[in-house]
């Protein structure tokens, strides 16, 4: 054991002493100094202070006026270091202690160079403030950033804190929706998903049983928050997971938005909503950086790469999906992303107040997508892909014959309806209600539910080109193209219709207008990152998007209020006032591409923090 403490301590000592020898070179010391023409050879060596008589490791020994003769005396008596190599130690701090002499005498004999300015005057460069607080906040990442990545004082924290990572985000928002003075409120815009999400609606005698219907006529205005707070966690050998907390005042998959003053009012507290749940596996890393193969299961962010009207920026997939990238070359790679997921499970009691249960009508998302990211040049890259969304059994389907005597009587199609909607696409009846004496031959208790008239396959075609010459402003231009090849007009008109049946969505087949495609166009010039302080963004776009181009409870929930059957532009921007906080205002104007008119203008004031 005492051998290889000597092994291993005594080359420290050794670093320790030749480190600090300028210190020591200053100490009182029981030597000569030599002068700096002396040979460092000959330069004395101390003698170690001899132990006293009968001295044992431990116990005192005679002092020296040198602290590195006491340092090195006490090892020797500690059985760390051999009284052989206390003597070379000796040697090699005296050298050093001469050389350090020698070279500041060499600087003070040295001519000094004449000030122009005279002795008496000091030359002092001043710094604006605004260059020392950009210093300073620069200063201040870069150590946060090192603190971050070499865990600075997690030396005394348990090793499974490493392994989490948290993140979150807070937004306040002011907004502001005003309709125009052309629309209409007594053209009765339905809001169906009202009805599908509560008791169903007795058609009979609408005059004085409207159903629930939008605003289209009184300009509203509120102030909204959306807080989000997470943790990734690093599971080990390519294994991660993680989880997200968001508020809402519902659980609308495509807005966590909470409006204060709102869910009863009178400071009542806003609930909280699990947001993401999943686990992953990193089958990579590939052969070049970059590259990627990960699974994911469990509830995780759009592993797709789209625009806002085919999925809504905060929705998420319930499910399991995979995702990756490869190289081809240096200026191309490959990626591509799948996956199944669960969009309606029966509830497992359905029907709930009936011994003979009926069958489940469970609805599913197949979902792939193939695309390139091209590096054209220093400044050009392109970014293209082609996916295909397949849904299953998401319209709906009429009911067998049945005579509802309330509400609470249920049709075995009932859970085909849309278990979420905004608005905009074309509804049919689901209830096959018999006429019978019962019901005043059709008359009266025709309990109602809506589900989709059309199916949905979308092919879609999204595209980003960026323009990078500039240094602090970056050009984007990105679009994005689908078609529902599961539209048919003929077929989606007679069910909207639905043989002339009470609560049919239209009076005609002949008046359904409506059609099987969307697309939008923006352009974007700033910094997208938004990293640091005074970076900007600026966005105009436009787009078409017809009413059954894509389901309406899955597009973006702001613009026209959310869904489809609208079109019109959007202008925005953004500024960053430090690198965790931004300020942002959004106008967007819509009009209703079939049907009545309805156009809506709506303006956004945002700030926004985020760790």
């Amino acid at each position: 054991m005492s051998s290889f403490r000597k092994r291993s301590i005594a080359p420290i000592v050794a670093s320790l002493v030749g480190t600090a020898s300028p210190l020591i070179a200053q100490e009182p010391a029981n030597t000569v100094t030599p002068a700096a023409d002396v040979p460092l050879d000959s330069v004395p060596v101390p003698e170690i202070p001899p132990a006293m008589p009968g001295t044992a490791a431990g116990t005192t020994i005679a002092p020296s006026t040198n602290v590195t003769v006491n340092l090195i005396a006490r090892l020797v008596q500690k059985g760390i270091l051999t009284q052989e190599e206390a003597t070379v130690l000796i040697q090699q701090a005296e050298n050093d202690a001469a050389k350090a002499q020698a070279q500041a005498a060499a600087v003070a004999a040295a001519p000094q160079p004449v000030d122009p300015l005279g002795a008496d005057e000091v030359r002092v460069t001043y710094i604006p403030e605004v260059v020392r607080n950009q210093m300073r906040d620069q200063i201040q990442q870069e150590l946060m950033a090192q603190a971050r990545e070499e865990k600075w004082g997690a030396q005394n924290a348990p090793d499974w804190t490493s392994k989490f990572r948290l993140f979150g985000d807070l937004r306040v928002r002011y907004e502001e929706i005003n309709f125009g003075d052309q629309n209409d409120p007594n053209a009765l815009f339905t809001n169906f998903n009202a009805i599908n999400t509560g008791a169903p609606y007795d058609v009979t005698n609408t005059l004085n049983n409207l159903p629930p219907l939008y605003n289209v006529d009184e300009d509203r205005d509120r102030v909204r928050i959306r807080a989000r707070i997470g943790t990734e966690i690093d599971l080990g050998e390519g294994f991660a997971g993680g989880f997200r907390l968001a508020t809402g005042e519902t659980n609308s998959p495509t807005s966590p938005n909470q409006t204060l003053g709102g869910s009863g009012g009178n400071f009542s507290k806003y609930s909280i909503w699990l947001d993401r749940a999943f686990l992953s596996y990193d089958a990579g890393p590939g052969n070049k950086d970059g590259e990627e193969l990960t699974f994911l299961i469990g509830r995780f962010d759009n592993p797709f790469f789209s625009t806002e009207i085919q999925w809504d920026d905060d929705i998420g997939f319930d499910g399991a999906a995979v995702r990756g990238k490869v190289h081809a070359n240096d200026q191309l790679s490959v990626f591509f992303s799948g996956g199944l997921f669960p969009v309606f499970n029966t509830d497992f009691n359905f029907s709930s107040n009936q011994p003979d249960k009926f069958d489940s009508s469970d609805k599913w998302l197949y979902g792939a997508q193939a695309g390139i990211d091209w590096k054209i040049d220093d400044d050009w890259k392109a970014k293209v892909s082609l996916s295909y969304y397949d849904f299953r059994n998401v319209e709906g389907e009429l009911s067998s014959p049945f005579v509802p005597l309330s509400g609470s009587d249920a049709g075995d199609t009932d859970a085909t309806r849309p278990a979420f909607a905004q608005r905009g696409n074309t509804y049919m009846p689901l209830r096959n209600i018999t006429p019978t004496a019962a019901n005043g031959f059709g008359t009266t208790n025709q309990f109602q539910y809506y589900g989709l008239a059309s199916e949905f396959r979308n092919l879609t075609l999204t595209g980003r080109i960026d323009y990078d010459h500039y240094e602090n402003v970056k050009f984007a231009l990105i679009g994005e193209v689908t078609k529902n090849l599961g539209f048919d007009e003929k077929s989606v008109a007679e069910r909207a219709f639905s043989d002339g049946r009470p609560g049919r969505t239209l009076n005609s087949p002949d008046d359904f207008e409506g059609g099987d495609l969307a697309w939008n166009l923006s352009l974007q010039a700033g910094n997208p990152a938004m990293d640091k302080k005074g970076d900007w963004l600026a966005t105009i776009g436009y787009r078409y998007v017809e009413s059954d181009a894509v389901i309406d409870g899955f597009t973006d929930s702001d613009f026209g209020g959310g869904g489809t059957n609208v079109q019109g532009f959007t202008l925005g921007a953004s500024y960053a006032l430090s690198p965790a906080v931004r300020i942002g205002a959004r106008w967007m104007s819509s009009d209703e591409i079939d049907g009545p008119p309805l156009a809506t203008d709506t303006i956004q004031f945002d700030l926004n923090a985020k760790f």
